[in-house]
């Protein structure tokens, strides 16, 4: 019979793996694989979706700024009511500096426009794919943008987009 090691109080006793041939093993680190895989797959999905939205809200400020009062003052008066708006209903993540972080990432990272992406401005999506666009789609998260906004130089902010 074998002896067990006696645990010290409070600590879970793990189980000892099985040999690496034992079906349940390869089962169990299949399923941990496919799990985790798709957890980090979500998280990319969420960080593309949040990042895009988030341009597209600076696009949406920006082009109402341009279409409305021209005083002096309008456009951060206009910050802090709509921080003020979004939070009410929406709950954090929308203060008057994420606002203007948008912004600033909407007038820092124009899409360039083609024929397809007009189209889809314009409402007409060629493909399947293209339905789910909900906006341009950007390679990095959120918080790597907020990052480069003090960047001022264009072509030192696309170099660091790429190598991030």
């Amino acid at each position: 019979m074998k002896k067990s090691r006696k645990q010290p109080p409070g600590k879970v006793q793990q189980r000892e793996p099985r040999a690496a041939l034992d079906p349940y093993t390869e089962l169990l680190g299949g399923v941990v694989s496919l799990i985790e895989e798709a957890r980090l797959a979500a998280v990319r999905s969420v960080n593309v979706v949040l990042t895009s939205t988030y341009w597209l809200v600076g696009r949406r400020i920006v082009e109402h700024e341009q279409s409305g009062s021209e005083r002096a003052g309008y456009g951060e008066a206009l910050l802090k009511r709509l921080a003020e708006d979004l939070t009410a209903r929406l709950g954090r993540g929308f203060s008057e500096r994420n606002l203007r972080q948008m912004r600033l990432f909407y007038l820092g990272w124009p899409i360039p426009q083609t024929v397809s992406a007009e189209l889809v401005e314009a409402g007409i999506r060629q493909t399947p794919s293209a339905k789910s666009v909900t906006g341009p789609r950007f390679p990095l998260p959120w918080s790597h943008y907020v990052r480069l906004l003090p960047v001022s130089d264009a072509k030192v902010r696309e170099y660091n987009e790429r190598e991030a």
